[in-house]
């Protein structure tokens, strides 16, 4: 009777758990929202930006028409989940706000399926690495997970954005000060130290998703031919390609393509993603305001329900597009 030399049928497993690894990263870690409902994103500035969830919406739109999600965006700039500010931050205007503050209130009143919370960028508030800050960033991460757990919400935590030091060096200071009224050169290694952490808590229960990972690659890939790229001229803020990167990320998790080969469908998107992004600032708006967050200089929003007429309205407009023939 024919057989495989053992050694050879271990080479065959070994090989067939490793391509298995490539196929499926995140197995046992389902990083995917339900085929619908709500879909709460909280976090800082480069949330608040929105850019990177109107590719995010806009693919799902274009791919399930039938199921759409229901994208929230609730970011807020300056705000931290570790309830941390610096001393003199905004010029001494206001503290940052802290994401517990409001959280309570955002929860129960939006009623999301499924919240997507990304933070860090802030809470190392431009230092080096401390314990107590790293402290205060876990239980501001635990206490966000009790919240939704509570509430039988699914999370999803994504990983710090990449924070480039290289177009900013002149301004930035070295390690061993007392004070820093400006960030730490190496303050990207305080949100490694951060992303590492809430990789190792990943779970079935708490799914995480890689974008610091995802984007310093990208940045270090294409500097091989431009030495001066960079997402952010102010090593924080990401552009254009770089939320196109944040997108991609979470995009690759949720099964969607950002991108689509058809001309036609092609235009198409481009005015969808339109409509959606106009939808997104129409609801950020109103639902900051009927939260209370209290950070000053945000634009106030319409009352909620004229801004959920005007959304339904430019969902509307969106089913129409997908209809096209």
């Amino acid at each position: 009777m024919f057989s495989i030399p053992s050694f050879r049928w271990n080479n065959f497993i070994a090989v067939l758990l490793f391509l298995m690894a490539l196929l499926l990263p995140t197995a046992g870690w389902s990083a995917k929202p339900p085929i619908a409902g709500k879909v709460l994103f909280l976090g800082d500035s480069i949330t608040y930006a929105g850019e990177y969830l109107t590719l995010i919406e806009t693919a799902w739109r274009m791919q399930n028409a039938d199921s759409p999600v229901d994208i929230l965006n609730l970011g807020l700039p300056s705000e931290t989940v570790s309830g941390l500010s610096e001393p003199g931050h905004a010029g001494g205007a206001f503290p940052r706000p802290d994401l517990h503050e409001r959280l309570t209130r955002v929860l129960d009143q939006i009623h999301p399926d499924v919240v997507v919370a990304c933070y860090g960028m802030n809470d190392g508030i431009y230092h080096p690495l401390s314990d107590e800050r790293f402290q205060a960033y876990k239980n501001g991460i635990t206490k966000l997970i009790g919240a939704t757990k509570q509430r039988n919400i699914k999370l999803i935590v994504l990983t710090p954005a990449f924070f480039d030091a290289m177009p900013i060096q002149d301004r930035l200071l070295p390690a061993g000060r007392d004070s820093y009224p400006q960030p730490y050169v190496d303050y990207d290694d305080v949100l490694q130290t951060y992303s590492e952490w809430l990789l190792s808590i990943r779970s079935e229960e708490i799914p995480v998703i890689d974008v610091h990972r995802a984007m310093k690659e990208a940045v270090q890939s294409r500097r091989e031919q431009d030495p001066k790229f960079t997402f952010a001229t102010d090593g924080v803020h990401p552009n254009s390609a770089g939320h196109k990167v944040i997108a991609e990320t979470i995009a690759r998790e949720w099964q969607l393509d950002l991108n689509e080969s058809d001309k036609k469908r092609s235009l198409i998107q481009q005015q969808v993603a339109q409509l959606v992004s106009e939808r997104q600032k129409v609801l950020k708006h109103a639902w900051l305001s009927e939260t209370k967050h209290t950070r000053p200089g945000i634009e106030p929003g319409l009352p909620v329900k004229l801004a959920q007429t005007k959304a339904e309205e430019i969902d509307s407009a969106i089913f129409k597009l997908l209809r096209t023939p």
